[in-house]
């Protein structure tokens, strides 16, 4: 898949110069393409939404004398200690082994700092991260590297990943460099050989073995903690229907713009569906089943500005997670690293070789003297300041639709711009009162 469209009317759009690049590389090395991030082709996002705005058939709230709060509760349904947080942006689950320990530690600090939340992704749970992290969401994966049944009780909630956007059916990897002494000791695995995550749980097979394991969770935390289930974009209406019957308490719906330490190129790009097109079915299931807002849903994958947040929340989520873009504001891919980021091969903004552990920037590497790089302290503190941005955005945009609560926004408050984006967020197209697939047309 050609990233980059075709300028030059000579080359062929089918088989174009990255199209055959790919090819050789393939035929000459005999291995499928790894890397990290996110997707990089162009799908309908919260770009091509529009908020309407309050004039005369609505009244905006003034500036900021009047209140718009941004609170969210999760985990309200069977849970003893549903999370509060301040903000409805949440950190989401990126593992140490992907990450450094200062990494990790600066995640912890500045969701702290912000009133929200952090997740630990695969590997288990390290002392860096609980120890700066108020509120910490613990993930228990197929692989169930890392997992033990006191830092289970040690969470603030749990979250069963089933599926990631980055890869829906599919398992991460970690490359040997990046197993260091300390990651293999967390993760009962050899020191230095490459590991690769599996792809489903293996003590069960359908929803109706996930109620047992959400139970079986329960009784380990006493009740006090809510239980998330986690999806891929693939089928998000059946997907979270499912998953509210097996009794979560929060569903985590994660779209194919979602990052990813490593996997199969192949993957990133043609499995699963953009975020924006699974919002709506999602809510939907909720809707259908009446339990939007009771169990609450957070959606993940390509989040960036606080209007991408206010459009996921008209759209009928809850909150959102971020990842890469936390990474970013910690100071990933950051331009004074430019030469290094060239020596690698790659430009800042460009590079997504995480998986190799070479990260000029100390964030997604192992090594001791790149790590140290990263000062924890600042990094959370730019992590605050992001966060904080983020949600004086998405609150400035509420007060502008009439809104003293973020959770109020709603597609009504929405249009779209392009006929795609319109009929995957239900919203209307731009001057119109229709989108593709509206009953009655």
């Amino acid at each position: 898949m050609d990233k980059i469209p075709n300028t030059d009317p000579r080359q062929s759009w089918t088989f174009s110069n990255s199209v055959n690049s790919e090819i050789r590389r393939a035929a000459a090395t005999g291995i499928y393409d790894i890397r990290g991030g996110g997707a990089k082709r162009q799908v309908p996002h919260f770009d091509d939404l529009l908020f309407l705005g309050a004039s005369m058939s609505r009244y905006p709230l003034e500036g900021y004398r009047e209140k718009c709060d941004t609170s969210v509760t999760l985990g309200t349904r069977f849970a003893k200690r549903p999370i509060e947080l301040k903000i409805p942006i949440t950190i989401a689950g990126m593992s140490f082994g992907a990450l450094s320990g200062n990494a990790k530690e600066a995640l912890g600090r500045g969701a702290t700092l912000a009133g929200t939340s952090t997740t630990t992704g695969d590997g288990g749970m390290t002392p860096e991260e609980r120890g700066h992290s108020e509120k910490l969401v613990y993930q228990y994966l197929p692989s169930r590297y890392g997992m033990n049944p006191d830092d289970l009780r040690r969470a603030d909630a749990i979250e069963i990943v089933v599926g990631q956007g980055a890869k829906p059916g599919g398992g991460g990897m970690l490359l040997g460099q990046k197993i260091t002494e300390r990651v293999a000791g967390m993760r009962d695995l050899p020191k230095g050989i490459d590991q690769r995550s599996a792809c489903r749980h293996p003590d069960w097979t359908g929803p109706d073995d996930l109620e047992i394991k959400i139970l079986e969770l329960r009784e380990i935390t006493n009740w006090d903690v809510p239980i998330y289930v986690k999806i891929g974009g693939a089928r998000p209406y059946y997907d979270t229907a499912l998953a509210v019957k097996a009794g979560a308490d929060v569903v985590v719906l994660d779209g194919m713009q979602g990052g990813t330490a490593a996997t199969q190129d192949v993957f990133i790009e043609h499995v699963g569906q953009p975020t924006l097109a699974c919002i709506r079915p999602a809510v939907q299931a909720l809707q259908d089943l009446d339990m939007h807002r009771e169990v609450q849903l957070v959606v993940s994958g390509g989040i960036r500005n606080g209007a991408d947040v206010a459009k996921a929340l008209a759209l009928g989520a809850d909150a959102v997670a971020i990842g890469t873009a936390a990474l970013v504001a910690l100071g990933d891919n950051d331009p004074k690293w430019e030469a290094e980021y060239q020596k690698l091969g790659s430009t800042t903004g460009a590079y997504d070789d995480w998986h190799e552990g070479k990260d000029p920037a100390g964030i997604t590497t192992q090594d001791p003297e790149l790590a140290a790089r990263l000062d924890p302290v600042a990094a959370g503190r730019r992590l605050r300041n992001y966060l904080n941005v983020m949600t004086l955005e998405c609150q400035t945009l509420a007060r502008a639709c009439g809104k003293s609560h973020v959770h109020n926004l709603e597609p009504e408050d929405l249009c779209a711009l392009t006929m795609e984006a319109a009929a995957m967020a239900q919203v209307p197209l731009a001057g119109t009162n229709w989108y593709p697939g509206k009953s009655g047309f």
